[in-house]
């Protein structure tokens, strides 16, 4: 993958449900490109198909017509294992439930995506380990998450998204669980991270403060997607 190509992009892309004998039309003619180093908020209304397209754009889905690639490939054109394979190179990936494994401590899980990918144990730890430093967590390392805050929680799982070296991360309403202070915090980590790592950042969410802190806000809406 070349500095010039986007981590993801995506050309006409439309999906469909079907509900009994309807087909409900959740996006349609949708296109963009994400780069490493963009910061895109994706604003809209609950049902708007938000989580949809950021699906789609992670490869967790497929569209009904159109294409998506992701670090020039087309992903309807590779197998299971290998869309796998991209999104664990290219992607991280952040939600507004943390989804961390509670048996295990914020270290073990920040080392589960490098375990996965081959990592040996004393490299995934030694990294883990200074991600979590990088998001103020250093103290926090032998925790639990039930140990946690919910603001401690989230910084976990960007961590987590992080600790591949991604190009770009997705975040399905980050900020969604958390009170104001934890938001504004990790608005600020993403801001940071961008600046300092270069990362880029796609940010499904209806916090207004935190998209109109990303360079780029785009409105979905009636499923078209235009800029906010």
């Amino acid at each position: 993958m070349s500095a010039e190509t986007p981590v993801i992009s995506c050309q006409q892309l439309k999906k469909t449900y079907t509900q009994g004998t309807q087909i409900v039309e959740v996006l349609r003619d949708i296109s963009m490109e994400i780069t490493s180093g963009d910061q895109v908020a994706i604003v809209g209304s609950s049902g708007s198909g938000k989580t949809t397209l950021l699906n789609l754009l992670g490869g967790l889905d497929l569209p009904t017509e159109g294409t998506v690639y992701m670090a020039g490939k087309n992903i309807a054109l590779v197998n299971d294992a290998e869309r796998g394979h991209l999104r664990n190179k290219y992607l991280g990936f952040v939600y507004q439930f943390h989804h961390l494994l509670g048996e295990f401590t914020a270290l073990e899980n920040v080392c589960m995506p490098l375990l996965i990918a081959g990592v040996g144990l004393k490299t995934a730890k030694e990294r883990a380990t200074n991600m979590l430093l990088r998001v103020s967590l250093g103290d926090r390392m032998p925790h639990k998450p039930t140990e946690l805050s919910g603001g401690e929680r989230q910084r976990v799982a960007i961590a987590r998204a992080l600790v591949g070296n991604p190009r770009c991360v997705l975040l399905d309403e980050p900020t969604g669980n958390l009170d104001r202070h934890s938001a504004m915090e990790i608005q600020e980590l993403i801001a940071e991270l961008n600046r300092t790592l270069g990362i880029g950042f796609v940010v499904v969410t209806h916090n207004e403060q935190l998209a109109d802190s990303m360079n780029r806000s785009l409105l979905l809406k009636d499923g078209s997607l235009n800029e906010g």
